[in-house]
């Protein structure tokens, strides 16, 4: 499905203070830079209430630094937690205050990812009730991790980013005062670290997003809004996990076992890799998503359907577990041939989880990493200890990126090495119908999009 969205009518609507100002010498068509001159206004300062317009229909650009009083958004509400297409609904909500280092980003274009299955869901952790238990008033869910727009309000303390700036969005979010964060240590460790549109509010699927400033990467030009809208968080959680734990980073000619391989975060693992010099060998559920994968960087692609080992691994004393082992030592060599050599894998990309971590942990090669920021098959982990100590391998657990990891990441795609894999385009109110398809499992290989305020695919690119 690829249509258009509509404009529909507005329900809860509500007057709100939006602190910003700017003044506009020059306007140009939608994809195309902005050049301001006059005032960057923050906190405390400003446009009168009467000047802003109650609402615009999406694609109905104001004058820049114009925000209107309210905004359509995509929203999920307590009352109807279930099915993603049902549980995502359109709604007109207030525009959000800003903070000093925050910005407003006029969307043009959202990625969807399964984070926003969960919202929709209200498992495994209801997002509303928890920012409420944090004093966030709002009893609804604005979702949306992956943006590419246009910066349209800034804070007063923001400095590395423009009104005018065409920008993505990555989605490490944290509380700038965090002690952690102010000694000058990897915020993704600090306890206040939240991933945005998921755990934060006001996030892409609204058409105009709240974020802080240092999530703002610059847009590569060569891409349109639909292409840079639907890879940051993917690839920069990506690029964490293969190059974010030193030693057991990606090096030439490196052995990388990628499950899920065909997926959105699978797609650019496979790529991260190949630019890095690696060798990645491609897990995949279905014969037909063998070509992607070889177009993607992959050096050898392995059906797991080919064999039926999977899931919790049986007691070591038992006679189920010597077939299991014989089934995972069938998958270390179909890796071996794979790669056209006796070589096992250096670094193990996984997500599933549950299902596979034990035929992970048999397979890396001694002190290698096994690597994961997911369980989409399940959450409780069972291996085989004694080829985990004796082999002297480690495990470790990988969660979105920070500033320095999405910029790295996000110079790969604009040197062209990694591609966004937009796989699936579609329309502002499929919002909901795209999040089933990733729900069922029925979405397409690579990374999904939906438009926003870019009224049409093909923009934005220069």
């Amino acid at each position: 499905m690829n249509g258009f969205g509509t404009q529909s009518g507005a329900r809860h609507l509500c007057n709100i203070v939006l602190i910003h100002s700017c003044r506009l010498a020059r306007r140009v068509a939608f994809g195309g830079l902005y050049e301001q001159r006059g005032q960057r206004l923050g906190r405390g300062m400003m446009q009168q209430s009467n000047d802003r317009p109650e609402i615009l229909d999406l694609g109905d650009m104001p004058e820049q630094g114009v925000v209107p009083k309210n905004m359509h958004a995509f929203v999920v509400r307590q009352d109807r937690f279930g099915e993603p297409e049902s549980a995502w609904q359109r709604e007109v909500i207030p525009v959000p205050e800003i903070g000093p280092l925050d910005v407003l980003v006029y969307v043009m274009a959202t990625g969807i990812n399964y984070n926003n299955v969960w919202a929709a869901l209200g498992t495994p952790v209801d997002v509303i009730a928890d920012r409420q238990k944090k004093g966030e008033p709002e009893d609804f869910h604005a979702g949306g991790s992956d943006c590419s727009g246009i910066v349209w309000a800034v804070g007063s303390d923001v400095t590395n980013v423009k009104i005018g700036d065409e920008v993505v969005i990555h989605s490490g979010w944290w509380e700038p005062e965090d002690p952690w964060v102010v000694s000058g240590r990897d915020p993704m460790l600090a306890p206040s670290v939240r991933i945005w549109g998921y755990q934060t509010n006001y996030g892409s699927y609204c058409q105009f997003a709240k974020a802080q400033s240092h999530q703002c990467q610059p847009k590569p030009k060569h891409l349109t809004w639909e292409q840079a809208g639907c890879y940051l968080l993917c690839a920069s959680t990506a690029y964490r996990m293969l190059m974010g734990w030193a030693p057991n980073v990606v090096e030439k000619d490196d052995v990388v076992l990628v499950w899920g391989a065909a997926g959105g975060l699978g797609s650019m693992a496979l790529q991260i890799v190949a630019a890095q010099g690696g060798k990645p060998v491609a897990v995949i559920s279905s014969d037909d998503k063998r070509q992607f994968c070889l177009d993607h960087g992959a050096v050898g692609v392995i059906n797991r359907k080919d064999f039926d080992h999977w899931g919790k691994m049986p007691d070591t004393n038992s006679q189920e577990w010597g077939t299991w082992m014989k089934g995972a030592r069938a998958f270390g060599k179909a890796i071996w041939e794979a790669v056209g050599e006796r070589k096992s894998p250096r670094l193990v990309f996984e997500h599933p989880g549950e299902a596979t971590l034990p035929t992970s942990g048999f397979v890396c090669d001694i002190g290698g990493m096994i690597v994961i920021c997911a369980g989409t098959t399940g959450y409780n982990v069972t291996m085989d200890l004694r080829y985990h100590w004796m082999m002297q391998k480690r495990f470790q657990g990988s969660h979105l990126a920070n500033d320095d990891q999405a910029k790295a990441v996000n110079e790969l795609v604009i040197a062209n090495k990694v591609d966004p894999c937009l796989s699936g385009l579609y329309a502002f109110d499929e919002i909901g119908h795209a999040h089933q398809l990733m729900h069922d499992n029925k979405h397409p290989s690579g990374n999904m999009a939906c438009l926003v305020n870019a009224t049409q695919k093909g923009q934005g690119a220069s």
